[in-house]
């Protein structure tokens, strides 16, 4: 289902000889532009697409949203109408990124960038149902983003949520530096979303300016040339594997549906590749699979917590 302006997509539409069987134009009265502020803007604009997109997940007329438009909005969108999991205060924006392996997910790469503890130990926990599902891992290995591996580095944040990681139901390693993201030692890397997303746009950076500087090594003489046209097939390999529409867009994880964020400049690969990649997580129940841990994290926490207050009325007595 295509959400926004009805008459515009149809035109759209138009230029194309073989449009899929079966899609549906579902029509919203605004839209939320880039530089508009989320909270204002879905409080104001009740009719925007990205809010009425989300409400086709609620109602269950779409098994899930796919937004390349304001991140914010689309966020914000999630949490007020699709709401969080069970347990879940703060969502996260997971991304898969290419390493030695089969990649890594890194949360959050944006949606809460001043998290506590408690909010990273639940990113590490839906971090791990999510790589369970997509990359097809009995027991995701998840890192803790740190500047060392020492229990003693790191500022209080990471710290106190390296104590509470200790006694998380996940196959927790430790601590994990910056380049371990990309060697393929762990599966899941978990940190706030000020250094995850400064990481991501980073690593964006870093591989367009690969190919750029690839570009102009190549173009130095006849035999550069020559032997990149005889590598080109694994070098077109390489490049999907950086390239960011080959991934398409981030899930957030947290809310109580499944919701995709693409990139703001996304292609239309990437555009594709997000609408698949939310077509394989509705196969494989994320949401359910997601929603029965975070019952069973609850619980588990619930029970804790009597047997300490039972612990320290026993004390006291």
């Amino acid at each position: 289902m295509l959400v926004g302006d009805k008459a515009m997509i149809e035109a759209e539409l138009g230029n194309h000889p073989q449009v899929p069987e079966g899609l549906t134009v579902v029509p919203a009265g605004s839209t939320i532009d880039m530089e508009e502020s989320p909270g204002p803007a879905l409080l104001h604009k009740r009719d925007a697409s990205v809010i009425v997109a989300t409400n086709l997940v609620r109602e269950g007329q779409a098994c899930a949203v796919v937004s390349a438009g304001n991140s914010g909005a689309a966020m914000g969108a999630a949490k007020l109408r699709l709401g969080l999991l069970p347990g879940v205060e703060r969502p996260a924006i997971a991304t898969l990124m290419p390493n030695r392996g089969r990649g890594v997910i890194l949360l959050d790469v944006g949606a809460t960038v001043d998290p506590q503890p408690e909010h990273l130990r639940d990113f590490a926990l839906v971090g791990s149902v999510y790589a369970h599902c997509l990359l097809d891992l009995e027991r995701p290995r998840v890192g803790l983003l740190n500047i060392g591996t020492e229990d003693s580095k790191g500022n209080a944040l990471v710290k106190a949520t390296h104590r509470l990681l200790q006694h998380a139901p996940v196959n927790f390693v430790g601590h994990v530096e910056g380049q371990q993201i990309a060697l393929g030692n762990v599966d899941v890397v978990v940190c706030d979303g000020f250094v995850g997303n400064a990481i991501l746009k980073s690593t964006e950076g870093y591989a367009e300016l690969f190919w750029w500087m690839f570009r102009e090594a190549v173009n130095r003489g006849l035999h550069t040339r020559i032997a990149a046209w005889l590598i080109r097939r694994p070098l077109r390999g390489m490049a999907d594997r950086l390239d960011y529409a080959s991934h398409g867009g981030a899930m957030l994880v947290g809310v109580n549906g499944i919701c995709v964020i693409g990139h703001g400049r996304s292609s239309p690969e990437a555009i594709a590749s997000a609408i698949r990649a939310a077509g394989d997580l509705a196969a494989a129940e994320v949401i359910g699979q997601l929603v029965r841990a975070c019952q069973q994290n609850s619980a588990a926490r619930m029970s804790a917590a009597v047997a300490g207050k039972q612990d320290n009325v026993e004390g006291g007595g």
